[in-house]
């Protein structure tokens, strides 16, 4: 799930982080909390900023800005959107690392960022799992989609017409080292290994052209960002990354129904605030988000873009994250997935 920006081309990014923030050993999330400031009488008493690591028009900045008018309305203040698009998201996310844990600056991240990067990021110098885990703003399935030239309808004729093929199959991502990359990954070592070459873009929309153009012939991406190239006809969707089938794709199974085991994850956007955010801002933000995920304009806004709206306790959002983190870990690994190849 990335942000478009312009053009096709493989990704550099070493040393596009700043130095001196701990490195990804030492994790808030996995030992007791570091000495938090003492909160304030009343928060918040002025405007909020929210950080959102990618450019305008993303998935990222559409989930923030979704839960920016509730989010308001529930504190009492405005909630201010501070795009900072570079490095797969990094740097937004360094950016909320160094600030204030007051409550006045908060962080609109997703799952490749806070679970990925850290490990596709060779030289990376932040640590998201040294944030503060508010709670789940929304979540989507990827959908596997092929070309309408690859004759599969699911995944195991996916596979059969995979190995068949002489020279392998080239297989596009938004981004090297994404998570649409490492699912292709993950799925590669189900199916038999077959011979698959990644095609990295800067984008999903760059992507997308070159995909229905029929220069590779398979992708994953999230539902909401695949679902009107598939009503179009452009693309075939066949499998479904979550537990159960995506709103958006009632009709496309998911890996558990196709006999795929352990295969089950979405790509999500959470909110986060700095390291040592005291517990009752962390709470009432918390509670913010919940009344903006749950109002019905906003729920209706989130389906209709083909994701699902979140919501739920800090404490289950940062369960997810450890999850997801040490999960895309072992393929990272497994794989020798790199962001700057």
């Amino acid at each position: 799930m990335n942000d478009p920006v312009d053009g096709p081309r493989t990704l550099s990014r070493r040393g596009v982080l700043g130095a001196g923030l701990l490195g990804a050993g030492a994790t808030l999330l996995a030992r007791p909390a570091l000495a938090q400031t003492a909160a304030p009488a009343a928060w918040p008493t002025r405007p909020v900023t929210l950080v959102v690591g990618f450019p305008p028009g993303g998935q990222t900045d559409f989930a923030a800005r979704i839960i920016q008018p509730g989010l308001a309305s529930a504190l009492g203040q405005p909630v201010v959107i501070d795009n900072r698009g570079g490095a797969g998201g990094n740097l937004g996310t360094e950016a909320v690392l160094r600030a204030r844990p007051d409550g006045y600056t908060l962080l609109a991240g997703n799952s490749s960022p806070m679970a990925i990067n850290p490990h596709t990021f060779p030289n990376m110098t932040v640590d998201p799992l040294e944030l503060t885990p508010i709670g789940l703003s929304l979540q989507s399935s990827l959908i596997l989609c092929v070309h309408p030239s690859v004759p599969a309808n699911n995944v195991a004729e996916f596979a059969a017409w995979a190995k068949a093929q002489p020279r392998g199959v080239d297989y596009g991502s938004p981004a090297a080292g994404s998570m649409s990359h490492c699912a292709m990954e993950l799925l590669r070592s189900r199916i038999g290994n077959p011979e698959m070459q990644s095609i990295p873009y800067r984008g999903s929309g760059p992507a997308m052209q070159d995909f229905i153009a029929g220069r590779f012939s398979a992708m994953f991406d999230a539902a909401s960002v695949v679902a009107p190239f598939v009503r179009a006809g452009q693309v075939r969707g066949i499998l479904a990354t979550g537990a159960q089938r995506s709103p958006a794709f009632p009709d496309t199974p998911t890996a558990t129904e196709q006999g795929i085991s352990d295969f089950a994850f979405v790509a999500w956007v959470g909110l986060f605030a700095p390291r040592g955010t005291p517990e009752e801002i962390v709470r009432k933000a918390n509670t913010a988000l919940n009344t903006a995920v749950n109002d019905p304009a906003a729920r209706e806004r989130v389906l209709g873009q083909g994701d699902e709206p979140g919501g739920g306790t800090a404490e289950a959002f940062a369960q997810m994250v450890r999850r997801d983190h040490a999960r895309w870990g072992e393929v990272v690994r497994s794989s020798n997935i790199r962001a700057d190849t």
